[in-house]
């Protein structure tokens, strides 16, 4: 994260642009058959073709995640986790899926402490939980799918081959990672061809990955956590003083579950329950509800303010009681219920406040990829993958050509905590798959990618949608807002109220009524998040999609 001091930016205007005016980069993609919409052109492709091949909503969601496991490695993988949110045509209701993994069942909380750890690291074998991905592209096959996996997976195994070139933000995260990185045994020899980093327009091939998803084409999940690929992860891990075994592996299973929602002004607004901080999003709707958005007026100081202490507000309780749903000690109902969020915007006053307190909700919550598509069915896809940090713990197994996921680092190694670790417990985690219904219809399928940044994402989209009547490109490509130094379910916790980061585009005057009213405000560079989405237009027929501009990615449609 690079800030700097916020001296001056640029005045809100009105603007000069016909369509979105005045944020929108392009026009929104509209489309009566099918839509995706993805963070690399060459994934939303492979979406589209999939589609017009017969494919699912879903087979075209997979086609372009394998796709994005080759060409973005800096949010992705096989090695990594997955949640997704399917809109399912035929039960006219959502259908939510976990596909987070757990920690080793022989890494123990007395390992941690045995080395004097207070906190697990980010890199190295430490960090390593099973990867859900594969897990999650199988599960959501065998309910949704109907093209063969073999079909499904062969675009990405073609680029993986043959090679694709590299989009530029990719390629900057590619290289940002690269030094750290490069002193894991087998991370050179996958992703460092030529001994660097590939750069913008670098033809970039893994051989060793295209393997991979043969196997999987062939032989299907089994092969992944009870064969070849399993083994290949213990011994590696292993030789690295890992604790991930082919056990660990084999016992992996994800979990179908029912997505939990709240009303923000007649739009139903879904995410998934804990271990993800989908319902802190829920939870600052909530409290935002009670003011009149839309009169504050995008930009504003008011808008800011009340946005960023409602988030502050949500993060404590996301730091306190979000864990695996089996350890929580609170009720999701309880923490975004109406009452509950009545009871927390008392809390806000017309200063920063520097701390809040964690609630009592019962009645007397790196980088990512998101991708979204749709089909002629009317099913709808929302899915979310991560390595957790960019390009993960840096573990590169064998000849595999994929890295492992750092995700366990989220545990707090503090005991008694509903987030403390413990062996074969999945951890608090930070991706998160959006949905928006309207009358029991499906309306949006959205997300936006980037660790702490996500929930405040998803209820910024929300606001620019609802509140401030934006179309569906102007309101992923609008400036943000985001709040950093909230307390942590790792165990930190804030006593300085955070600092508070602005997007160019938001007024001169908001930004010195927000220092006068207490507020710590900088400037960041590229931790605002990527945004995609598709919307369904039910009075027309047609979908919308959107593909923001602080991504390399695109709608495609047809």
């Amino acid at each position: 994260m690079i800030t700097t001091l916020l001296a001056a930016t640029l005045t809100l205007l009105p603007g000069d642009r016909i369509t979105g005016k005045p944020f929108a980069t392009r026009s929104e993609v509209i489309a009566r058959h099918g839509m995706a919409a993805t963070s690399i052109p060459l994934a939303s492709l492979a979406a589209i073709d999939t589609l017009k091949a017969g494919g699912s909503a879903v087979d075209a969601a997979i086609a372009a995640n394998a796709v994005q496991a080759l060409l973005e490695p800096t949010g992705c993988g096989l090695g990594g986790d997955l949640y997704a949110i399917v809109w399912d045509p035929k039960e006219r209701k959502l259908a939510g899926y976990n596909g987070s993994g757990r920690s080793p069942a022989t890494l123990t909380a007395e390992e941690f402490a045995r080395r004097g750890l207070k906190r697990i690291p980010a890199l190295g074998p430490l960090p390593v939980s099973v990867p859900g991905c594969v897990d999650g592209w199988f599960a959501l096959h065998a309910r949704f799918g109907k093209l063969p996996m073999a079909q499904v997976l062969a675009p990405a195994i073609a680029h993986a081959r043959e090679g694709a070139p590299v989009t530029e933000l990719v390629a900057y995260y590619w290289g940002r990672s690269a030094n750290t990185l490069k002193q894991f045994p087998g991370f050179a020899e996958t992703f460092l061809p030529g001994g660097r980093a590939p750069q913008k327009g670098d033809v970039f091939s893994n051989p060793r990955l295209a393997n991979t998803l043969e196997l999987l084409a062939k032989e299907g999940r089994d092969a992944f956590y009870q064969g070849r690929v399993a083994r290949e992860i213990e011994t590696y891990m292993k030789a690295q003083g890992g604790f991930l075994t082919a056990e660990d592996m084999a016992a992996h299973t994800g979990e179908w579950i029912a997505p939990v929602s709240l009303n923000y002004r007649g739009y139903d607004v879904w995410e998934l329950p804990p271990n993800g901080q989908g319902i802190a999003a829920l939870q600052m709707l909530g409290i935002l509800e009670g003011y009149d958005m839309a009169a504050a007026g995008f930009g504003s100081t008011q808008h800011v303010h009340r946005f960023v202490e409602a988030k502050k507000l949500a993060f404590e309780d996301r730091a306190a009681l979000y864990a695996d749903l089996d350890a929580m000690t609170v009720k999701v109902d309880d923490l975004i219920s109406e009452r509950y969020a009545a009871e927390r915007r008392k809390l806000i006053g017309e200063r920063a406040a520097r701390s809040f307190p964690v609630g009592n909700p019962a009645a007397d919550e790196g980088d990512t990829i998101y991708l979204t598509t749709a089909d002629s069915s009317g099913m709808m896809v929302s899915l979310i993958q991560s390595n957790y940090r960019g390009m993960g713990s840096g573990m590169t197994p064998g000849e595999l050509g994929f890295i492992l996921q750092d995700r366990g680092e989220l545990f707090d190694l503090t005991p008694g905590r509903a987030n403390s670790y413990a062996p074969r417990k999945r951890p608090f985690h930070t991706i998160i798959p959006a949905f928006v219904t309207k009358d029991g219809e499906p309306y949006l399928s959205f997300g936006v990618m980037g660790g702490a940044t996500q929930p405040q994402g998803h209820v910024q989209i929300v606001l620019n949608l609802i509140d401030f009547q934006m179309n569906l490109q102007e309101a992923g490509d609008a400036p943000r807002i985001l709040h950093d130094g909230s307390s942590e379910p790792t165990g930190e916790r804030m006593s300085d109220g955070g600092r508070v980061f602005l997007e160019s585009g938001y007024p001169q005057e908001t930004l010195r009524e927000l220092v006068q009213r207490g507020h710590s405000v900088g400037t960041n560079v590229g931790d605002f998040g990527g945004y995609q989405a598709i919307l369904w237009d039910r009075a027309r027929g047609v979908y919308i999609g959107a593909s923001e501009s602080r991504k390399d990615g695109c709608a495609i449609g047809y």
